[in-house]
């Protein structure tokens, strides 16, 4: 398993924002994980990629402990977090080469170029950051998560926002990202779930409510769709 979640919590004073949850997630599948705002999507999203200490319980990321190994599971990691921290006075790639040299990437310049060419910059690439629209800086957000080849992407709201277009554009370049790395998003957006998730999790308050593939889940609940079954969850 690239993502294995072992009994983990957060708690802020008396607040159980996540409360001892427990998951797998698997290479070659993009694993979706819903809740409501306020749910703890985002908590646990920043607890897997050790920006965040759990209260208790622990994460391996490919074998590696967020508790014992933040910085090797760093670098295991491609994380696009709902406000993505971008510089907007720097070029785009720039900003992939700055990143890319706190990743140690050899021949920087080549694996800027492909990953313009992947997320589909090529048009955009000599403009400052700051000039893109909203749907161009996501994909500026989602190579800078890829620009050091991670085994494991986590995406927190990655669609928020975008028209359909941009919509369209980057459910296809998650998929695509989806056929050989792990991949969690982090949504509350059921038609994302529909386009892109193989495998679905809902946590409401701070527990999981279900955990089982797209098909599954539906059957457990004689068809009804993701949106249906989000809400007899989480209500």
């Amino acid at each position: 398993m690239s993502i294995k979640v072992k009994n983990l919590s957060k708690h802020f004073g008396l607040q159980k924002a996540v409360d001892s949850i427990s998951f797998e997630a698997k290479p070659g599948k993009i694993l979706g994980f819903l809740g409501p705002n306020g749910a703890g999507k985002s908590t646990t999203m920043k607890m897997l990629t050790a920006y965040m200490s759990p209260t208790s319980g622990d994460a391996e990321i490919c074998g590696k402990s967020i508790l014992t190994a933040e910085i090797e599971v760093k670098r295991l990691i491609g994380y696009l977090p709902e406000n993505t921290p971008l510089y907007n006075d720097m070029y785009i790639r720039e900003f992939l080469s700055f990143v890319g040299e706190t990743y140690g990437i050899a021949n920087l310049s080549h694996r800027v170029d492909d990953v313009i060419k992947q997320v589909g910059l090529t048009p955009e690439q000599h403009k400052k950051i700051g000039m893109l629209s909203k749907g161009y800086k996501q994909r500026v957000g989602l190579a800078q998560a890829i620009i050091h080849d991670p085994k494991v992407l986590i995406l927190d709201e990655p669609t928020s926002g975008l028209d359909p277009n941009q919509l369209s554009d980057i459910r296809t370049l998650i998929k695509n990202l989806g056929k050989d790395k792990t991949v969690i998003i982090s949504t509350h957006i059921m038609q994302e779930v529909e386009a892109i998730c193989d495998e679905v999790i809902v946590i409401s308050k701070g527990k999981i409510v279900a955990n089982d593939t797209k098909s599954e889940l539906k059957n457990q609940y004689k068809g009804a769709s993701l949106e249906e079954i989000f809400r007899k969850l989480t209500n």
